[in-house]
């Protein structure tokens, strides 16, 4: 009986000591959980907005503020018994002894989840404000292909336009597209690079320069063409970045960026609208004769029923909109778009919402 008494306690304390160490077994899961479930809702919430502008529908922005949670495990044990003697007598004339264990444990997970809408002027002002030429040069510096970012975010480079919807739907010029194939081949020998020059009467100056030494004749010829396209001196080693929907000075080079409701609208032309919705008059096509996106562009599917693989999928108006988890493209695009959500000044200076955390 003595060693039954002992295993038993052995065990409650064994119960007991393992639950000093439940905080640090939670962070291996829930901070991954955590952070997987808010990037996909990031993800679903930028999906959506830019299939509502399509519809000409009011995007809304919801920033998760904050994520705290707590854990409680309490238990409890308890052991008792009896014990006969040899003389005893049960009063029902029957001799015996018994032990009596009994425990409980109750696991609490309080997680307190806070939403912040982002609204204000500060948020509007940096949702129609035209992005920084140099925010978006910085990520050619950083190894996005030159292509694939100024065709997302700029609306015309020295006057040379983009494809675009505002003011009346327009495919690209010829000469941007060149402009745009030429800098991503001048890009890929870092033959151009960009730093920041300080300016005591102008500030901080984003300047482009090109390199000349140990360059093929190849490369430098389509230096030379992508200066004649945008009409920029042959011989200036940099150009000045500046910001214009026109052409600029003789060694600047004039971007005319877009904002970040431009660039979500740009990408909302490449959106495959249901035909019902079309001749509803629901939503537009994107280009007059055009209800379908080229093939070889980004593209956000729909259908009246969600696909299995997909990258980021939402319902709205009774249908699925989504981008296939297999095009690449389409997925780099909608990345870039979260990262320039980041680069834009977007945060506000509403108060968020006080948290009390009990004391456990």
């Amino acid at each position: 009986m003595n060693s039954i008494r002992s295993s038993v306690g052995l065990c409650l304390l064994a119960g007991l000591s393992g639950c000093t160490h439940l905080g640090p077994s939670t962070i291996a899961v829930d901070r991954f959980d955590y952070s997987s479930a808010i990037a996909d809702s990031w993800k679903q919430q930028t999906l959506l907005n830019i299939v509502k502008l399509r519809y000409m529908d009011l995007p809304v922005f919801v920033d998760v503020a904050s994520v705290v949670t707590g854990y409680s495990m309490e238990t409890t044990g308890s052991l008792g018994g009896s014990f006969a003697t040899p003389n005893a007598v049960s009063p029902g004339g029957i001799m015996g002894s018994g032990v009596m264990v009994g425990g409980q444990a109750r696991f609490t997970d309080r997680p307190t989840i806070t939403y912040a809408p982002m609204t204000g002027e500060r948020f509007l002002r940096a949702l129609i404000t035209p992005l920084d030429p140099k925010k978006i040069f910085f990520m050619l510096q950083a190894g996005y292909p030159a292509d694939f970012i100024l065709g997302l975010t700029v609306e015309s480079i020295n006057g040379v336009r983009n494809r675009a919807t505002a003011g009346g739907a327009r495919e690209a010029d010829a000469s941007f597209l060149q402009v745009l194939k030429l800098l991503r081949e001048i890009q890929a020998v870092g033959a151009v690079g960009m730093r920041i020059e300080e300016d005591k009467s102008k500030g901080e100056t984003a300047v482009l320069f090109f390199r000349r030494d140990d360059l093929s004749p190849d490369i430098l010829e389509k230096t030379a063409e992508f200066r004649r396209l945008l009409k920029l001196p042959p011989d200036s080693p940099k150009l000045m970045l500046t910001y214009s929907p026109v052409g600029g000075a003789e060694n600047e080079l004039a971007v005319n960026s877009r904002s970040m409701l431009q660039i979500m609208a740009a990408f909302g032309t490449y959106m495959d609208v249901p035909e019902a919705h079309l001749k509803e008059g629901r939503a537009r096509p994107a280009f007059e004769g055009d209800t379908t996106p080229a093939q070889d562009a980004v593209r956000i599917h729909s259908g009246a029923s969600k696909p299995s693989d997909t990258f980021a999928a939402v319902e709205y108006r009774g249908y699925w909109y989504w981008i296939d988890d297999r095009d690449w493209q389409t997925k780099r695009a909608l990345t870039a778009v979260m990262f320039f959500f980041t680069l834009a000044e977007g945060g506000g200076n509403e108060k968020l919402p006080l948290i009390t955390i009990p004391a456990q």
